[in-house]
């Protein structure tokens, strides 16, 4: 009984009140349970390095768990980019010369683990417009004789159903067609007749026969990634520029490299979109339709857009008479753009320059071009295909850079059709004014900026009409 009423004394003292909680532990959690629950610590940060086209970088902290759409979405809202879908994080292995456009579902930590050391690799921030065409447009992607369907499926697929052929689990389209392949250890390439069924890509070793005893397996894909070679030709000794290779993702080197090369783009792009549908499958149809669904806390993606007026809601106004009105009538509205632009130009057509005194447009017009995003300066023809290549071969992808073997000459790079055409704009001088046309002066143009709004506007003698610009973007 004393020794009950000593402790009921001990605790009737009132607590002295802690002037430094900061440095306790909360009295609600252990010791113990405080090292096992916060999640946080798990997700390591680690720092990556982000380069744009002009060869700028950016230091990013990241957590582990980020994704490559996620790190695309910080670069967006960093640099304040309209987002469009098309941005794409893209994987270089300098020293093999191969590249890839990193699946916005991708893991960048572990795209990065595969790395050698020694190697400088990087990882590009660019627009990819190709990146997911296949779901819109699939019957240009897959070329009629380059694909079989199974027997029990008619002969006409509509759109819808070669998408449904490709994603589905039970029936899959077979590829096939001829490829070169660099015999292992060997610098030499053979052709052979290569087929791609669901179980893996096979080659014949007789001719075109697709019997069961003359297939034999080349390779899976489910420990490896597909590479597009950007240099074959120089280091592997390619017959063509249009090779793609497997790569395993703990490689040793080049000699694990199983390379292959088309005789076209269109059979490299076919090849490599089926591959890529028959790794990923229904994860790339959801990325294609919901493009912003992350990782949380990896990203601030439920932000709301720059832009929060739908195109859709705005209409073209006529403010030229004492009431505006809508104008309806989608030619009227054409025109009085054009006149608007017009008007506008000779409004401008006098400018002061730095003395006050006036100068002419037409001046101006030799250098007013430089400062658009899709003017390319002194780059030669293989660079400007590079970049279109990389942008994605898409119809409307385009740029303008000067001429290499006509100084005073520009020309148009366009990609149509998986292939990419070059016209020449050619300047002409008519009563002391200086005009650009691309249709031996029939159409004609006080700058290199008007012509370029009018092909985005009208095809004219384009085989389309001008809709994505290559730009070098900086970080």
């Amino acid at each position: 009984n004393r020794r009950k009423k000593k402790d009921d004394n001990v605790l009737e003292i009132p607590s002295i009140p802690n002037p430094f909680p900061e440095l306790c532990c909360s009295p609600f959690t252990s010791v113990l349970s405080a090292s096992l629950l916060p999640k946080a610590t798990s997700r390591k940060k680690q720092v990556i390095k982000v380069y744009s086209e002009d060869d700028t970088s950016r230091a990013l902290e990241v957590p582990s768990d980020i994704t490559a759409r996620d790190v695309c979405q910080l670069l967006i809202l960093k640099n304040h980019y309209i987002d469009d879908h098309s941005w794409t994080l893209f994987e270089q292995l300098t020293h093999t010369g191969l590249g890839r456009a990193i699946e916005d579902h991708e893991l960048v930590i572990e795209v990065q683990s595969n790395w050698v050391m020694e190697e400088e690799n990087k990882l590009y921030f660019r627009k990819n417009y190709a990146k997911y065409e296949f779901f819109k447009n699939p019957l240009s992607f897959f070329p009629d004789h380059m694909i079989s369907f199974p027997s029990e499926t008619s002969a006409a697929v509509s759109h819808s159903g070669i998408l449904q052929m490709f994603l589905s689990s039970s029936t899959y389209p077979e590829i096939h067609g001829y490829l070169h392949a660099k015999e292992q250890g060997k610098k030499s390439w053979k052709k052979m007749y290569f087929l791609l069924r669901r179980s893996g890509l096979y080659f014949s070793t007789k001719g075109t026969s697709k019997e069961p005893r003359h297939l034999q397996f080349f390779c899976e894909f489910s420990n490896s990634d597909m590479y597009m070679s950007l240099t074959g030709k120089k280091i592997s000794g390619a017959p063509t520029n249009y090779g793609f290779c497997f790569k395993p993702n703990k490689s040793g080197g080049t000699r694990d490299l199983k390379q292959l090369c088309a005789d076209d783009e269109q059979s490299r792009t076919c090849w490599m979109t089926a591959i890529r549908l028959l790794k990923y499958g229904m994860q790339l149809y959801q990325n294609y339709m919901q493009p912003y669904q992350g990782r949380s806390g990896c990203s601030p993606l439920n932000v709301t857009p720059m832009r929060g007026i739908s195109e859709n809601s705005l209409v073209a106004m006529d403010f030229s008479g004492h009431r505006s009105r809508i104008i309806e009538n989608p030619t009227e509205a054409l025109s009085v753009a054009v006149e608007e632009g017009l008007a506008w130009r000779r409004r401008g057509c006098l400018r002061l320059n730095s003395h006050g005194s006036p100068i002419a447009m037409s001046n101006m017009g030799m250098s007013i071009h430089r400062s658009q995003s899709w003017f390319h300066h002194k780059i030669s023809r293989e660079e400007a295909q590079r970049l279109i290549l990389q942008h994605g071969l898409v119809d409307g992808v385009f740029l303008v850079r000067d001429s290499q073997s006509n100084p005073k000459t520009f020309v148009l790079s366009l990609s149509h059709g998986l292939k990419i055409k070059h016209f020449q704009i050619v300047p002409l001088e008519d009563d002391g004014k200086l005009f650009y046309t691309l249709d031996d002066g029939h159409t004609r143009f006080t700058d290199l900026i008007q012509l370029v709004e009018f092909y985005q506007l009208n095809k004219g003698v384009l085989p389309c009409k001008l809709k994505h610009y290559c730009a070098r973007i900086a970080l």
